[in-house]
């Protein structure tokens, strides 16, 4: 999401493959998938040449454009729904692209932005203290609604401070007591700053990287993979702008990955941070998960130290683990159930 003109159709086109009609509708989302880009498969592939290779991916919803003091908030629901919000800040110079406020100034548009969503959440919090404000009147109100006041009570006046919600210490409990509304300020922000070909390598605020879409055009092109490489150590990079957005956009959602491997596929399953074994194994089946005994274990470095998964076995790296263990990124695994 982002203002208009900023590169962030773009930027939705080079992650997901797919184009934005250009009779797009006014407030239509356009929903895409984006492949995660992980040398750790690649390498498992090379090693056991399985016949299919799957990738972990990221579902991108491109919003409608984010406008300054708009009557309506078409870019607020799609927004509502996601775990993560990409906010594409530009800080490109171009005389043949227009920007609304007549100059190009990042941090002034972070600003704004940041301002957009603080007062979408401080219009619906409002009118739920009201409404709860009815029915306690009444004599009407819940338990549960006068917890829920509490809670909105103090994310009111942290918004009112211009303070969004992601920043706000809530418990567990008060989360839960105010999930129904979706604010979208609880979501975790990645700022991609759409940067000029110069600035690609230079360092950028916290929680924001730079990407400069007219270079990811140009990484994109490359089919060498050693061309490629040379490309972007002359830009002083080690990674493609869309595998950072795409890496730290599955890090900041608290996600990692675990695989599975063999001769049928090599495959990256996404869990989050702190899984135990059975609900990992029920990303692949449910089954798994309600049958569980144990998983086999043997770790990606040790698989690359000895060369193969039998070698690594053979060493002794083979771990087995029941259903307390909590998964660690990199684990390969065999899930042993049944049902």
């Amino acid at each position: 999401m982002g203002l208009s003109h900023s590169g962030k159709r773009t930027l939705f086109t080079l992650l997901t493959g797919r184009r934005v009609p250009e009779n797009r509708k006014p407030g239509e989302c356009i929903e895409g998938i984006a492949r995660i880009r992980d040398p750790r498969v690649e390498v498992l592939a090379r090693i056991f040449e399985p016949r299919k290779v799957t990738y972990a991916e990221n579902n991108i919803v491109l919003c409608p454009d984010l406008v300054e003091g708009a009557p309506t908030h078409a870019w607020l629901d799609a927004a509502r729904r996601s775990d993560l919000l990409c906010i594409v800040v530009r800080a490109f110079e171009s005389d043949h692209v227009y920007h609304a406020a007549g100059s190009v100034d990042p941090e002034r548009d972070r600003r704004l932005l940041d301002a957009e969503l603080i007062l979408a959440d401080l219009e619906v919090v409002l009118n739920r203290l009201l409404r709860i404000g009815k029915e306690k009147k009444a004599g009407r109100a819940t338990a549960a609604q006068i917890n829920e006041e509490r809670v909105l009570i103090k994310c009111s006046e942290a918004l009112e401070s211009n303070q969004p919600l992601n920043r706000l210490e809530l418990s567990d409990e008060a989360r839960a007591a105010i999930r129904s509304l979706c604010l979208v300020t609880m979501r975790p922000v990645l700022w991609a700053y759409n940067v000029s070909e110069g600035a690609v390598a230079e360092p950028q605020p916290p929680g924001s990287l730079a990407v400069s879409c007219k270079i990811e055009e140009e990484i994109a092109a490359i089919e060498d993979p050693d061309e490629r490489g040379g490309f972007l150590a002359a830009l002083g990079l080690e990674a493609a702008g869309l595998d950072r957005l795409n890496a730290a956009a599955y890090d900041a959602q608290g996600l990692m990955s675990f695989y599975t491997t063999g001769k049928d596929e090599v495959r990256a399953w996404t869990i989050r941070k702190g899984s135990r074994a059975p609900q990992a194994g029920g990303k692949i089946h449910s089954d798994i998960e309600r049958g569980f005994i144990r998983v086999e274990i043997v770790r990606y470095d040790d698989i690359v130290a000895t060369g193969s998964e039998r070698a690594a076995k053979e060493q002794g790296k083979l771990q087995l683990k029941g259903k307390d263990y909590v998964l660690e990124d990199g684990d390969t695994c065999h899930f042993l159930f049944n049902v």
